[in-house]
């Protein structure tokens, strides 16, 4: 197991990213239970914090509100430390996103197209998790909206790990040993 005080002093935190259904919160609940470190998933944080669904907030009041509160949030998150991160698949597209990726290591999480789709429509929770972006069937979103970010999470990650055909306790071991 990786040492907590080792991994403090080189990343104050430890930051997942990458588009939905990844696995951000599934691993990321993993990795901070092994680390022993404080574990935040910024959707559930913003849900909590609103007293509403994302669907409700998206909804009611648009996705530039929900991304307005979810900015706040990293710039909340920067200036902590000792957590493991999940942000949402969006986040990466903040402007104050540099000021996340110095607080911690970032680690951009992984799947194909195919895969994130089958994840999609299989979690009973995607219709209140996760509102459309686009409108489009699931499968045109993920495509045109991954295609958009792609490049966002490849210059704001610092590793990269594929999770399209691991278990979760292997990704955490990759991202544990990937660690100083």
């Amino acid at each position: 197991m990786a040492d907590k005080s080792r991994i403090e002093s080189e990343w104050k935190n430890i930051i997942l990213t990458g588009y939905r259904a990844v696995g951000k919160t599934s691993v990321g609940k993993v990795l901070a239970r092994q680390l022993r470190m404080d574990f935040i998933d910024t959707d559930q944080e913003i849900v909590r914090r609103e007293g509403r669904e994302i669907k409700d907030i998206v909804a009611r009041e648009g996705w530039g509100y929900f991304r307005e509160r979810e900015g706040e949030l990293l710039v909340e998150l920067a200036a902590g430390e000792g957590m493991v991160i999940a942000t949402g698949g969006g986040a990466i597209t903040h402007e104050n996103w540099p000021r996340l990726m110095a607080s911690g290591l970032v680690v951009w999480l992984t799947a194909d197209e195919e895969t994130i789709c089958r994840r999609l429509t299989a979690d009973t929770n995607t219709a209140d998790q996760r509102p459309s972006l686009t409108n489009n069937t699931v499968f045109q979103e993920v495509s045109e909206v991954l295609a958009a970010r792609r490049p966002l999470y490849q210059q704001g990650s610092h590793i990269r790990v594929d999770t399209a055909q691991s278990d979760i306790q292997s990704i955490v071991d990759e991202i544990i040993s990937s660690l100083p």
